[in-house]
């Protein structure tokens, strides 16, 4: 089967390419290679479900640019779509007089990224907001909000098959023959040629990377990220978003609480090594994914910079009542009869040998093959950002 773009991946950020490039190049043949059954079962249909709005992120990165024009981009789409979404916004707040510089460094990402109507508030105007949340100050972040994610690929996947797109499912990709004429690509039922290939591969991003033997210097860790809901009585104890100062030596936002687009409240997630790429439950093991995690040069170097967070981390993860505790420092009244078992993401974070946790976005070219190597949060956000600019990379 002949193609003129192959893509690998139907999660938000490989649809929404498939997507875009379509527009852009109405007459090419162009497929969407999926080794599930459907859309968006991995990150894209495990996160949060919140609309970020690109406070956090280093003023010129590309997280930061596709954040802020991705935001807009999903917005108008579920506006235009139909697709549920609640501009809620949310607020950050600092617990302790020790966070309040971080707590400055971010409201002053914030402006640079071209955020307006960001609002400190003492604990008195917060309380306004959240009266059940404690601190000592927060950023009122007006423009972050909660949106069905899953809804969006599943559209984004209508509308690129109604301009001729195709989707395949149950085609995992095992191998891949880099020629100069062409692209071989293989999967465990069909074969597919193609002039052009962009992997979105996610969790395993790094796999599909070395089928096409490129330098295999970064590889993906797999972290998952786990989630209680809070009984009906008591969702009144949050009204919107609450979220922590993030730890600045973590790359992860902290748990916090979230009112999800289907009325219930989220609190999470933690951060938790996996011992498989789709290890959604604790126990969940691979052998051979685990052995590269542990066997990577810069694994070791991991365990020493964040183990002791991480030992906090695994600790929150089997005690419910370590991870009640790291919620009362923003919600107090909450106990742990009230949180019930909620579900979990795995976050494919890429790591280089140095132990480096890739910070932003990691796309490469290399010819006529794109790899999507790094794009956890917010991914899902800036899906139609990044889209737009691979699709217009790959026409190069």
């Amino acid at each position: 089967m002949n193609y003129d773009i192959v893509i690998i991946g139907a999660g938000l950020v490989g649809l929404a390419t498939a997507y875009q490039a379509k527009i852009k190049n109405p007459d090419s043949k162009i497929v969407v290679l999926e080794k599930e059954h459907d859309v968006s079962l991995h990150q894209s249909g495990h996160n949060s479900g919140v609309i970020h709005s690109g406070i956090y992120y280093k003023p010129g990165s590309l997280k930061a640019k596709n954040c802020i024009d991705g935001y807009n981009s999903i917005i108008n789409f579920a506006k235009e779509h139909g697709i549920r979404y609640d501009l809620c916004g949310k607020i950050i707040v600092a617990t302790s007089q020790e966070e309040l510089p971080l707590l400055d460094n971010i409201y002053k990402r914030g402006v640079e990224n071209g955020l307006q109507n960001l609002q400190y508030l003492s604990r008195e105007e917060f309380q306004e907001i959240e009266p059940h949340c404690e601190g000592v100050r927060a950023i009122k972040v007006p423009q972050t909000g909660i949106i069905d994610y899953p809804g969006i690929a599943k559209k984004i996947k209508e509308l690129f098959e109604e301009l001729g797109g195709e989707v395949k499912f149950n085609h995992e990709v095992k191998n891949i023959v880099n020629r100069s004429s062409e692209i071989i690509i293989k999967t465990i039922h069909s074969e597919f040629k193609a002039k052009k290939l962009i992997s979105c591969a996610g969790l395993y991003s790094d796999k599909i990377t070395k089928m096409t033997n490129e330098k295999n210097d970064v590889i993906i860790i797999p972290f998952r990220g786990e989630y209680y809901k809070i009984k009906d009585e008591k969702k009144h104890l949050v009204k919107h978003l609450i979220y922590p100062v993030p730890d600045p030596n973590f790359p992860f936002l902290g748990v916090h609480f979230t009112r999800m687009i289907d009325g219930n409240i989220e609190a999470g997630p933690n951060a938790v090594l996996a011992f498989k790429k789709e290890g959604y439950k604790f126990f969940d093991f691979d052998f051979n994914e685990t052995m590269q995690t542990l066997t990577w040069p810069g694994f070791r170097k991991i365990v020493a910079k964040y183990g002791k967070t991480g030992m906090g981390e695994v600790h929150r993860s089997l005690s419910k009542s370590a991870f009640t505790k790291a919620l009362q420092k923003l919600l107090p009244e909450i106990q742990e009869r009230d949180l019930i078992a909620g579900g979990s993401g795995v976050r494919a974070q890429a790591c280089d040998r140095n132990g480096i946790l890739i910070d932003d976005f990691d796309i490469v070219k290399n010819g006529n093959i794109i790899h999507v190597r790094n794009a956890p949060s917010p991914a899902a956000t800036s899906c139609l950002s990044i889209g737009d600019k691979i699709s217009a990379q790959i026409g190069n």
